[in-house]
């Protein structure tokens, strides 16, 4: 498809200029007087424009998305985007936001499909967005499709909305539990010692070992500091390796309690999004290479990638998902249910939901017994601070005694 720009007057007379995409000179032609527009200049265009770079937020994304399906239902999708352009910026929402709507906006005035005018800011619209808007422009069902896109979005965003407020509570009780055993190894636990320091005599073994690492902490704070941080950029440059990477998700992945977690996570999305594209009439190959980068972990990624080999080559997609042996059985055994029945998008939607009702449920008991957890371990750490130094002052006596 090459790009065309064009000057050209409406059925009113009203001169207009744009650009359009089409294989050849007559199909622009034909693209113009299908829009109702009468070429007086046609000429091969120039690329389309480069992305702004900027990104539309998540639940800006999703806001979006609603807004348009509503719009597109009962009114031009130009007279839409316009509408949400125009209350965007009555609205006040960040720059980037109303920046990325005009832009789009803009390229569907000049001639562009929704989908082609979305390709245009990757960074906000990644390609299974595009994909799909695609497929409800071809089906005639866009407004339906951009609705139950916003409803994905909506659900993930809900999801990750409760994990993040779910681990808020214990994430914050680590950091201040380790702040203030930190606080006792550093300032206080030297303090003390120095009054045990003129006895004369051994002090308790775990006595020893306490003071002696708080001496550590003490003084050498700047280093252990130096070597978390330097560990930390280790593992973050060790994760771009893809091999590496791949292996350390699989490790993830056979962890007792987290692993379940991680894989029912991922599968629930790979399950929500490949509905989306088969209630698309898109292919399940072209669906899956699409589902593709929405999955986070590695090996998962890896087991679906050779899914759509298998399926290319004739397998079904119970079969290939069997074969990959990474997905949980419920799934699977839904799968087969709606390839069977034929109704494939359904029954991925409902092993979806019950993945995802599955993972709220594991999520909710492994963190109702992480804070005690995490409590046992700080008041054990703060225990034997304590314990240590106390057993010099009830041995004060013996201590003392030549």
């Amino acid at each position: 498809m090459a790009d065309w720009r064009y000057e050209a007057l409406d059925i009113a007379g009203q001169p207009r200029a744009g650009s359009l995409s089409a294989a050849s000179r007559d199909a622009a032609r034909a693209e113009l007087l299908r829009k109702q527009l009468f070429a007086t200049r046609l000429e091969p265009g120039t690329a389309a424009a480069a992305p702004s770079g900027r990104r539309l937020k998540p639940a800006a994304l999703a806001l979006f998305t609603r807004q348009l399906a509503t719009l597109a239902a009962v009114t031009p999708l130009e007279e839409a985007l316009r509408t949400i352009r125009a209350q965007a910026a009555s609205e006040g929402r960040d720059a980037a936001s109303a920046a990325i709507i005009e832009h789009v906006h803009s390229a569907v005035v000049e001639g562009r499909r929704l989908s082609d005018a979305m390709a245009l800011e990757p960074a906000s619209f990644p390609p299974l967005y595009c994909a799909m808007v695609a497929a409800g422009e071809g089906a005639g069902t866009l407004p339906q499709l951009l609705d139950r896109l916003a409803d994905l979005l909506d659900r993930q965003a809900d999801l990750r909305g409760k994990l993040q407020a779910a681990l808020a509570y214990p994430a914050a009780l680590t950091v201040v539990a380790t702040l203030a055993v930190a606080a006792l190894m550093i300032f206080v636990v030297p303090r003390i010692a120095e009054q045990f320091a003129d006895i004369g005599q051994s002090l308790p073994l775990l006595t020893r070992i306490v003071v002696g690492v708080s001496h550590i902490m003490a003084g050498w704070w700047w280093l252990i500091a130096l070597l978390l941080a330097a560990g930390a950029a280790l593992f973050a440059r060790a994760m771009t390796d893809a091999a590496t990477r791949r292996h350390f998700d699989a490790w993830l992945l056979g962890l007792p309690v987290a692993g379940r977690l991680i894989r029912n996570w991922q599968s629930a999305r790979l399950a929500r999004t490949l509905a989306m594209m088969v209630a698309s009439r898109l292919p399940i190959v072209d669906g899956l290479a699409l589902t593709l980068p929405t999955i986070g972990n590695r090996e998962i990624r890896a087991r679906v990638a050779r899914m759509a080999d298998d399926i290319r080559e004739g397998a079904s997609l119970t079969a290939a998902m069997k074969r990959a042996t990474i997905l949980p059985p419920l799934l699977v055994a839904m799968v087969a249910g709606g390839e069977s029945a034929g109704r494939l998008d359904v029954m991925l939607d409902r092993g979806a939901e019950a993945l995802e009702r599955e993972h709220d449920a594991a999520t909710r008991a492994a963190l109702a017994l992480l804070e005690p957890a995490i409590i046992l371990v700080m008041g054990g750490a703060v225990a034997v601070i304590v314990l240590s130094i106390l057993l010099p002052i009830l041995q004060l006596e013996s201590l003392a005694t030549p």
